[in-house]
């Protein structure tokens, strides 16, 4: 069941990445649903997936503590 949350974030985050604000709340939620271990997952998901697209590199911020 888990693993279809980190999906389902996963899905979320593509569908709204053409706005930077709502990127940035949707990986918010995401953080706060998922185990640790799938937050790192998440920013690691993350990191790779902003390469294309450095105008939503300033969401990494949520990542750190």
């Amino acid at each position: 069941m888990a693993r279809a949350m980190f999906e389902y974030c996963k899905t979320v985050l593509d569908k709204v990445s053409f706005n930077v604000d709502l990127f940035c709340k949707e990986l918010e939620k995401a953080i706060g649903r998922l185990l640790p271990h799938e937050q790192k997952e998440l920013e690691i998901w993350v990191r790779t997936y902003i390469l294309d697209r450095p105008d939503l590199s300033i969401c990494l911020v949520r990542f750190n503590p």
